[in-house]
């Protein structure tokens, strides 16, 4: 049988796949990232209760009593939903300690840490193999007698298989008779791994060892760690490890959103993974962990389902032609047509058909001109900007702001919170408001907050994301571009600002948004 052969018999047998999320274990070892109790405890529970993971791998054990408050908190609430047994914490080979630790903040799974090669064993540890042997099986032991269940990790077995495979054979010959450990997971630690090494030992292992439940969990330092993982699912892994948008020591781990698409869509795995979801845990570990994801990153990056190229909005049109199986809306997501240089009027007409906006040809003509000469000039074009640049193509005055700025005061002192004092007109009567504030833009954002609150009884949107940009050069009266992204029923709404101040840039942005808002209740 040949390697397609062998491929498509595995897409035809291939077994559930388990996915263990280490997010809040191997994620948090990347640098800078550091999640307090509560952020642990929210991550956890949208992991588990949205996303649906299989496990979630949440601290190390000993660590600090922040981190044994944290997995208390979430063994509590596993516990209120009956998935107690889902939440993992790796623990060491160290006298009972860990077990001990895992057992009083009520984990009932420890993620035993044993050294998958010969060198780190002897080098690290400075046992021989039988003596480590010995302590692990007396830690396994222990851990049962506690009530826990034990899953074992072979640290570094990537290059145990490559230097030491007989040390390896020889830990697993001793442990897989113990019938209380339930899954040999297996590490390749430091990256170094490409698909043909992963299958090629994943073979070795299973012919040896049919009956035991191997994991694998890749980390990216050659980028192949979803390939990698893909692999070991093909030669047999009933399970692997991901994080949230790759986050892990070094180059990071396999990306949980990217795992998902390309097991489903190249092999027809099946998981638990809820796909919908996957953008929102990613946003909530953004946020947490300060880690920005990028741009481009596959699923979860801000311009993965946005075309750019004219001729793609084109084709889109015509029996979807630039389309494949990741449809924006099976990630929670929807398409867009950037606005640009390269949009084409295709790309201008799809955003004018969702803004409810009809142009003869020969307008349209003429607006993707203007955008291509903003493009040219690396403006920022939102959808939200289109009405104003169709009216001043068109020669129209642009629509009369029903929200106006009447005049403002910010200020700020050392010691003390900004302040704001502003008045608004909005629809032909005016309104004072003041607040202070962690910042002066978040000042001005409160006192707006206060007037729609008490004088119009309305909601005032939720920011949603705020970017600031300044244009190199280095000069200090430089423009700052502000994107503001807020939530307005059910959607967003995304507008810019210009100005050489940061916050009067926020507050253009803002004022943009309101009229955008007003015009479509007064429509």
């Amino acid at each position: 049988m040949g390697t397609a052969e062998r491929i498509n018999a595995s897409q035809r047998t291939l077994p559930y796949v388990e996915i263990m999320d280490s997010t809040l274990r191997d994620g948090e070892q990347t640098n800078g990232v550091s999640f307090l109790p509560h952020e642990k405890l929210m991550i956890a529970r949208m992991l588990l209760h949205d996303v649906n993971v299989d496990r979630i791998e949440v601290a190390s054990a000993r660590v600090s009593e922040g981190e044994k408050e944290a997995v208390r908190m979430i063994c509590r609430y596993a516990g209120q939903i009956g998935k107690q047994d889902r939440v993992e914490v790796l623990g060491f080979v160290d006298s009972h300690s860990s077990v001990d630790w895992i057992a009083d903040c009520g984990g009932k799974v420890i993620n035993l840490l044993a050294k998958g090669s010969y060198k780190h064993c002897t080098h690290q540890l400075h046992k021989t193999p039988e003596e480590h042997v010995a302590d692990i099986k007396e830690t396994v032991d222990y851990a049962t007698a506690k009530g826990l269940t034990v899953n074992l990790y072979l640290e570094d077995w990537s290059n145990g298989m490559k230097d030491s495979p007989d040390y390896v054979y020889q830990l697993m010959d001793a442990l897989t008779p113990l019938i209380s450990i339930k899954r040999f997971m297996l590490p390749d630690t430091l990256g170094v791994m490409n698909p043909l090494q992963v299958i090629e030992y994943f073979r070795k292992m299973i012919k040896r060892y049919p009956q035991v439940h191997f994991d694998f969990h890749a980390h990216n330092d050659y980028d192949l760690a979803v390939s990698n993982s893909l692999a070991a699912v093909l030669s047999g892994a009933k399970g692997l490890h991901v994080t949230v948008n790759g986050l892990g020591e070094r180059c990071g781990n396999a990306p949980m959103a990217s795992v998902q698409a390309i097991l489903k869509d190249q092999f027809h795995a099946k998981t638990g993974l809820v796909e919908d979801k996957l953008n929102g845990i990613s946003r909530l570990v953004e946020g947490y962990s300060g880690i920005a994801v990028a741009p481009n990153q596959p699923i979860v990056g801000e311009n993965v389902f946005t075309q750019v190229a004219g001729v793609h909005a084109d084709g889109d049109s015509k029996d979807k032609l630039y389309y494949n199986e990741l449809i924006p809306e099976r990630f929670g997501r929807k398409r867009e047509y950037a606005l640009g240089k390269n949009s084409g009027r295709a790309n201008i007409a799809k955003n004018l058909e969702e803004l409810g906006l009809e142009l003869t040809p020969e307008q349209t003509k003429r607006v993707t001109q203007r955008i291509t000469e903003l493009g040219d000039k690396k403006e920022i074009v939102t959808q939200e900007d289109l009405p104003y640049i169709v009216s001043d193509v068109l020669k129209h005055d642009a629509p009369e702001d029903k929200v106006k700025l009447v005049s403002y005061v910010v200020s700020t002192a050392y010691g003390l919170k900004p302040g704001a004092n502003i008045k608004v007109e909005i629809n032909g009567q005016q309104y004072d408001g003041s607040a202070v504030g962690d910042g002066q833009y978040d000042a001005f954002v409160k006192a707006l907050r206060y007037i729609y609150k008490k004088y119009l009884n309305r909601t005032f949107p939720i920011l949603a994301n705020y970017q600031v940009s300044i244009p190199p050069g280095g000069r200090t009266d430089a423009l700052v571009q502000t994107v503001i992204t807020w939530h307005y029923n059910d959607g967003l709404l995304r507008t810019r600002g210009l100005d050489a101040d940061q916050t009067e840039a926020a507050i253009k942005a803002t004022f943009k948004m309101l009229n955008i808002i007003e015009s479509n209740l007064k429509g």
